[in-house]
Formats: C-alpha cells, structure tokens, sequence
C-alpha cells in the first residue's frame, strides 16, 4: 500500500460541521474521522513529533517551538535538526520493517539530518555580508533544484509574515503531487498551513476566516482525490485548532516589575540578558516556559505568575511530570494562558529601548513567539513605499531593516497552546472507512493511524 498524510493546520472538528468546507466535511462522512486530544502544548513542533514519534515531549523532547538551551544560556526558536528529536519517528519505524519502503518529507519540522528517503523544508541562504536569500533546501540535495525547475521558486514571502497566505501552500501541494509522480513515495507526508494565518490574524469566528476555510477546502479536496486517483491512500490530520482571544499578556513584562529581569542596553536597545535575569519567560502562544534561575525566589515567582489576569494554569515539576512534558527543556514552570488569552514575548514598553528585531520579521533572534509579525504595522501611511526604500537601500549595498511590524498585540485574534474545554476546538484526523477510529484519539494515537496496514 502507500499512503500521503496531509497536515491541514488548524483545522478543528467544528470546521467540519460548518458548512464552509463541504468536501472535507464530505470526506468525514464518507470515511472515519476521530478528534485527537491536542499534543500538549498545542503548538506545531510538539504535534508533529507527537504524531510522528507515538510518544509524548517528556520522552521526545520537543516541548514546544523553543526553549531556553540551559547549557548555552540561549533560547532557540525553530531549528530544523531532527537529532533534537530524541525518539524514532515514522520512517525509522517502516525502514525496520523494509528498508526499501519509501518516506518523502515536505516541510514538517525537524527535517534536516533525517533518514527520510525524501525531504523539503525552508531553508534560507545567509549570507556573510549579513544579507539572506530566500530559499528552499532538501535531500537529496537535486529533489530542491528539480522542484524550483518545474514549479518556480517557493514563494517564501506567503510562508510567514504580512503577507502569508495560499501561495505558499499552493507550492507545497503542486510538490506534492510533483513528488508522487516523480517518486511514488510509499508515505508521503505533506504540511499545509494556510488556515493558520487567517485563523490567527482575525479569529476563528471572522469572515475572512471562512474565505480562508474554503480555499482550503478547494485545495485539499483537489489534492487527496489525486492521490486516490493513483491509488494512494489518504489520512488528513490537523495540529490543533485556532480560538477566539482577546487579550495578549506579556509575562515578561510582569516579571520585569519585579526585578527579576536584567538587561544589555545595546545601540539604543534593552537586550534580555538570559545569562543573569533572575526569572524570565520564554513564551509560545497559549503556553510560556518561566525559567526561574534565582531557586530563592522560585515560590514567589509561582504566586506572581498566578495572580497575572489572563493565566490559568502554573504547572510545577509534578504537574508537568502528569501532563507528559517533564523533560530538562522545560521551563522551571509551564504556564498555561486562560481561553480567551495569549502570552506576548515584549519585556519593554513601546519606543521605551525596543530591540532592534522588535519590529522585524524574524523568528530565529525573537526570545519568543510573535504572531504581530502577520501584521503590517497599521501606524505605517505607504507600507508599499516603504518596503520599497528598504530593498533600495539592500539593492544599493547599504544595511538596513523591514520595520513594518506592529508592536501592537491587541491585533491577533486567534491563538493555541493550551488544549481547550470543547472537543470541538480540537484537530482531527479523517480517514478511510475501514480505519474505523473511534471517537477520540490521543496525539500519540496518530502516529499508528500513520503506520496502519504497512
């Protein structure tokens, strides 16, 4: 048999009973469909490792898109080694069984250093004069320059930041079926992630989400009956699911009014000094990691953090140990937001020593996550024009930076992380009738739909 797995981020088991996704919604009916208790945190690379591994972040490490790296007192956001992933995932487990069964990649995370037989990921090109080049990378390293030959270049732009949207998404399900009829992969794992934008930017409950859903639909339904067409084997399955919030809470700021924050003051900026703040945050949607290197302090770190409107939960060591995320990532408290709220990563208050990436697109140097970067900042009168001076002056050789971020975080109005009261805010997974899933999976339960029947 061989089998594709398409990840439709943010896809909930209420969008399948909406009426905005007809084919989906169809292919539910038609098939098996079960609401996966979401990974927990609810935030990508914990999913798909979850999903991936058949195990929980207290065995295979990734306790979230980052972490503060305790031994290089750094916190690192979105790397790519799959040698942080400290199980076996789905094709070391098929490659066991047959090492000629073939597994294709394209852009679930942690795709570098893989076994995978076939993988894509983004991947830009940094250069030493401090410029970047937008780009995808792979392996083998010809699969990249073969895909760019026939589908043209990955539009990196619509990936992440103001302007993502269905290009990006569009390119990675033109790979996919590039990668079937090039390659027939016995698993192939594709990622789509057009409805985390929409979902973000304006909530679940907006109309232009509902725009966003039925492109989706169009896309996804378009893709699978291709590969049914060619007797591949469909199983679609979601991360977690978007919900309403309404305010954003910056824990770093709280732990700031206490003092337990210290800071570098470079080139006019208030940089977070990670090596000697007492108590700090390393935030990610819904769920922060408070990493607390002052022990004294540590009880009335945890009576601060729960008395801050918009927290619901400060699990201790015990309470990560019952929730699977024990691990030596994690911080010295998990924070869980309430419903209707998000963490922010800002320690400062605006044009008040902002850091120079504040108003940047840049995931990598941010000590958290920052979905403002979705965002052009609304204070901005010619956006355009701007961008358009900023490539000048690259173009001419001179440095520079794309400022056009809002630093304002009341603009996001949808969120995740944290797993929430109704199943159906929950991810799915929708298969072949004769999978015949129950009712509700755990998100390690994916991982044997994945395997089912090789």
């Amino acid at each position: 048999m061989r089998r594709a797995v398409l990840n439709v981020v943010g896809l909930s088991a209420r969008d399948l009973s909406s009426g905005v996704m007809p084919r989906l919604a169809a292919r539910a009916a038609k098939g098996s469909v079960a609401r996966v208790k979401p990974a927990f945190p609810a935030v990508t690379c914990t999913a798909q490792s979850d999903y991936l591994t058949g195990q929980l972040p207290s065995a295979h490490g990734i306790v979230g898109n980052g972490w503060y790296d305790r031994a290089l007192s750094e916190v690192q956001f979105w790397k790519q080694s799959n040698r942080l992933v400290g199980a076996p995932k789905v094709w070391d487990d098929l490659h066991a069984k047959n090492p000629k069964l073939k597994v294709a990649n394209l852009f679930w995370w942690y795709n570098m250093g893989t076994k995978a037989d076939l993988s894509v990921t983004p991947r830009p090109i940094y250069k030493a004069n401090g410029g970047k080049i937008f780009d995808i990378t792979s392996y083998p390293y010809s699969l990249a320059t073969r895909l760019k030959r026939d589908l043209g270049p990955f539009p990196f732009h619509s990936f992440w930041g103001p302007r993502a949207g269905l290009p990006s998404t569009k390119w990675i399900a033109d790979a996919a079926r590039w990668v079937e009829e090039k390659e027939k992969p016995d698993l192939n794992l594709v990622y789509l992630p057009h409805l985390d934008y929409d979902l973000q930017r304006f909530g679940p409950n907006d109309p232009r989400s509902d725009a966003a859903r039925r492109e989706v639909d169009a896309l996804v339904g378009d893709l699978a009956d291709f590969l049914e067409s060619r007797g591949v084997d469909v199983v679609i399955v979601s991360e977690y699911a978007i919900t309403a919030v309404d305010r954003a809470v910056p824990l770093n700021q709280v732990l700031r009014a206490h003092d337990w924050l210290v800071f570098k003051h470079e080139d006019g900026s208030e940089v977070l000094d990670v090596f000697n703040s007492r108590a700090f945050a390393v935030v990610d949607h819904q769920v922060a990691h408070v990493v607390v290197l002052d022990p004294a302090i540590r009880e009335e770190v945890r009576k601060v953090l729960l008395a801050t409107p918009g927290v619901g939960q400060v699990l201790d060591a015990e309470a990560q140990a019952a929730a699977g995320i024990a691990h030596p990532r994690s911080g010295d408290f998990v924070v869980v937001s309430d419903d209707h709220s998000w963490f922010s990563y800002y320690w400062w208050e605006e044009g008040e020593g902002d850091p120079d990436y504040a108003r940047t697109i840049d995931i990598h140097r941010k000590p958290g996550y920052d979905p403002v970067e979705l965002f052009i900042d609304p204070k901005i009168c010619f956006p355009m024009l701007k961008i358009a001076w900023f490539l000048l002056k690259k173009t001419l050789g001179f440095k520079a930076l794309m400022e056009v971020v809002s630093q304002d975080a009341s603009l996001v109005k949808g969120s995740h992380g944290r797993i929430p009261d109704d199943p159906l805010d929950w991810p799915v997974c929708i298969a072949a009738r004769d999978a015949a899933l129950p009712e509700r999976l755990a998100s390690t339960d994916v991982h044997t739909q994945i395997l089912r029947g090789f």
